[in-house]
């Protein structure tokens, strides 16, 4: 029952029990008022004052709704948030240490350079937090306080004194460039910020940061702007310099201070005066920051190793990041090298003569330093041009490998007499550098003395087709005129080769022997070592060249070198190797005219000595190796105390010793004895007692002539040498398999020949001379 009908019965009893005694219809007293008229409620509850708000409070919850759905189809319609995947970076060219080589602008014309935050010095992100985003590392990629102060700034005074961007809105607005500053780009920014903060971490913010910041014209990014305005990396900038590249992404084109020095320097003082009231850092250190020299110009990027660089990008032109073997300090100190001497050189003998220098480390086949030219981009001497690859005549620089074969062949020895006198070969007459002749001399003073004759002599005796081929196998580029054959005159340069491949042989040389192909790439595998000769082969030269009288800043009895001289004086080379390190320097003109005066010793070798220096210390050369046979040439064996060249047949000498058995290319299964390889046999013809043979360069016990035999050192190969008193020769190559027969079975294809002692029987299938 509600109030109504309480009231309503509460009356109705006192009239009731007022009137008792009376008559129902007597009149109330004048005293008793009747009760007011009581008005009750409507049928629901409500009344008209609510119902005045009903349908604005309905219009409001429904805009607000359409409010968030369009706010989320916005968000959505953004797509996925910007993280820089498929930003476009400078292809970068690294050495062996990952540090930068040589860079090359994106195809906009823009440098930017990838970047982490261990590229940077850590001193640089305090300055920048400092002055950009002071809880970069507590907000979750917008700071509500720095909104608050930039939104009471512009009520307050009608504009902002200090943003509320932060690194990650920044960023946002880089990864998404937008013209102009409006309050949509804002939202936009923070709703892209949070997005961001959502898959990346703070440190990969930090690197987009690092990686797009602009610094003013075509420069992107913390590294492009440290090297060019600084000229280093920077993980090594000082405060003032870390300050300034704080300061410029703020108005990169209004403080770039090849352009605005003054602006530049401003906003770094303030950038400074800022971190230091965050940090509280000593005054005297801001002081000493603040005179820090501001830059007025840009340098130019990074070129080290040019040449080398464009041959890589070439190669793989789809690679953002390619290691050289190169060492950059090397690098650096031989083109400082190269561009002084150049100098020099220019003066003394032509204003457009060069320089190349190409350094190789013996032990891997990895190129140290490649500088192909002084000057990139000197166009008189062609800088574009890398000398170090062209084909050029390589004067005497083929010498040590041709008395190398002789060593390996077993006809000369250092200490062998030969004659250094006029011969003519056919319609070739060569003659020696200086017109005069020497008479008798050793092999080791003819070769140090670079004499022609000699070397002719030996040539003709190893052959010129069988020297071409060996360094061809090796890796070696030849290339001669068209349509000729190998002569006798490439032993005096009358072939085509490269500096690098010149630097590769005489690596070889150093190795005792073995050449591996150069490296120039971290990414490639080791490549397989190739016989160039024997050990002691090799030994001889080295140790021959090793005594050659340097220069006069060099060093006697520490580097092996040779110098070469082209017909015409075209080229000058010099090559030469320690225990560790083979280095070769080209002088010339790119364009091969005549340079009058330009000699391989006066202007090459010194140059390889200069930058043997540059190297440190040298290291020794290689022990002898077993076999090599030290002694004076009274001491040597009769058929090795003088070479005597063979009678011109035809217009060309020949040898008439011949190696009937075993023939070259052969295979031996051997018998044994005891555990020991029984000896094989020997038959010669055309020779002349008493005879000498080699094993490897090893002489064996004299024997006579009708019962010639040699004992191999063992499995392998083994080069078989006899060598007659006339001084005539012949060298087999056989091949000597485990003994596991009690014959010797040779393969050979063309012919069968039985010719050994009764006790044993040779046979032969197979492959021939």
């Amino acid at each position: 029952m509600n109030d109504a009908g309480n009231i309503t019965s509460r009356l109705e009893g006192e009239v009731g029990a007022e009137g008792a005694g009376r008559g129902v219809n007597d009149p109330l007293p004048q005293s008793v008022s009747p009760p007011p008229s009581l008005t009750l409620p409507r049928k629901g509850g409500g009344n008209g004052h609510s119902s005045r708000w009903r349908w604005p409070t309905a219009l409001f919850i429904f805009a607000a709704l359409f409010v968030v759905a369009a706010a989320g189809f916005w968000i959505v319609s953004l797509g996925p948030p910007p993280i820089g995947k498929n930003l476009e970076f400078s292809r970068v060219v690294l050495d062996r240490n990952g540090h930068l080589l040589r860079a090359y602008a994106t195809g906009e014309g823009r440098w930017r350079l990838p970047a982490s935050v261990a590229d940077v010095d850590p001193r640089f992100f305090d300055v920048l937090f400092a002055y950009e985003d002071k809880r970069f590392r507590e907000h979750h990629g917008v700071d509500p306080l720095a909104l608050m102060r930039a939104a009471f700034q512009l009520v307050s005074s009608g504009h902002i004194r200090s943003g509320g961007s932060t690194l990650t809105m920044q960023v946002a607005r880089l990864l998404e460039p937008r013209s102009g500053r409006s309050f949509a780009a804002k939202i936009r920014q923070i709703v892209r910020a949070i997005e961001i903060e959502r898959v990346l971490t703070k440190d990969q913010i930090l690197a987009l940061y690092l990686e797009l910041a602009p610094y003013g014209g075509n420069i992107e990014g913390i590294r492009a702007a440290s090297l060019a305005y600084f000229g280093k990396e920077p993980r090594a900038l000082t405060l003032g310099q870390a300050a300034l590249l704080v300061a410029l992404p703020q108005s990169p084109e209004l403080r770039r201070p090849d352009r605005f020095p003054q602006a530049a320097r401003t906003a770094r003082d303030r950038v400074l005066d800022r971190y230091a009231a965050a940090d509280h850092v000593p005054a005297d250190e801001i002081a000493f920051a603040k005179t820090e020299r501001v830059p007025t110009g840009r340098r130019p990027m990074p070129l080290l190793a040019a040449h080398a660089a464009d041959r890589a990008i070439a190669e793989t032109p789809a690679a953002k990041e390619i290691r050289l073997t190169i060492d950059a300090e090397l690098q650096k100190s031989l083109e400082e090298l190269a561009r002084e001497r150049v100098q020099t050189l220019a003066q003394s003998l032509d204003p457009a003569v060069s320089l190349a220098i190409f350094v190789v480390d013996n032990a891997t086949g990895e190129v140290l330093a490649h500088v192909g030219s002084p000057a990139y981009f000197d166009r008189r001497r062609a800088g574009e041009v890398d000398m170090t690859q062209a084909l050029r005549s390589p004067g005497s620089t083929l010498k040590p490998l041709i008395y190398g074969m002789g060593f390996e062949d077993g006809f000369i020895h250092p200490q062998t007499l030969i004659d250094d006198r006029p011969r003519r070969y056919g319609n070739y007459e060569p003659r020696n550098f200086n017109y005069s002749f020497a008479g008798t001399v050793t092999v080791r003073d003819a070769l140090q003395q670079s004499l022609n004759m000699p070397a002719v002599a030996i040539l003709d005796r190893v052959e010129p087709s069988r020297l071409t081929a060996q360094l061809e196998q090796v890796g070696a580029t030849l290339v001669l005129p068209p349509g000729q054959t190998p002569g006798l005159a490439i032993g005096l340069g009358g072939v085509g080769t490269k500096l690098s491949d010149l630097v590769m042989l005489y690596s070889g040389i150093a190795r005792l022997g073995t050449v591996l192909p150069l490296r120039e790439r971290l990414d490639t595998p080791t490549p397989q070592a190739r016989r160039l000769m024997s050990a002691v082969a090799a030994w001889y030269v080295s140790d021959v060249l090793r005594d050659s009288p340097p220069p006069e800043n060099g060093v006697p009895g520490c580097i092996a070198f040779k110098t070469g001289t082209s017909y015409g004086y075209r080229d000058a080379w010099s090559v030469g190797f320690d225990g560790k390190h083979t280095i070769g320097v080209w002088v010339g003109r790119p364009d091969g005219a005549p340079v009058p005066g330009l000699i391989g010793r006066e202007a090459a070798a010194p140059v390889l000595f200069d930058a043997f220096a540059r190297l440190g210390a040298p290291v020794a050369l290689p022990k002898p190796p077993l076999g090599v046979l030290i002694a004076s040439t009274a001491q040597l064996p009769p058929p090795l105390r003088r070479f005597a060249p063979a009678p011109l047949v035809g217009g060309s000498a020949q040898a008439s010793l011949h190696i009937l058995f075993p023939p070259d290319g052969a295979r031996l299964d051997l018998s044994t004895t005891d555990g020991k390889p029984d000896p094989i046999p020997l038959k010669v013809t055309g020779a002349v007692a008493p005879l000498t043979v080699f094993v490897n360069g090893n002489p064996v016990p004299p024997q006579d002539r009708g019962n010639l035999f040699f004992a191999p050192d063992g499995p392998g190969f083994s080069r078989v040498t006899v060598v007659d008193s006339t001084g005539a020769t012949d060298s087999v190559v056989v091949r000597v398999a485990d003994p596991t027969a009690d014959r010797i079975v040779l393969r050979r294809a063309d012919a069968t020949i039985s010719a050994a002692p009764a006790n044993m029987t040779p046979k032969v299938i197979g492959a021939g001379r």
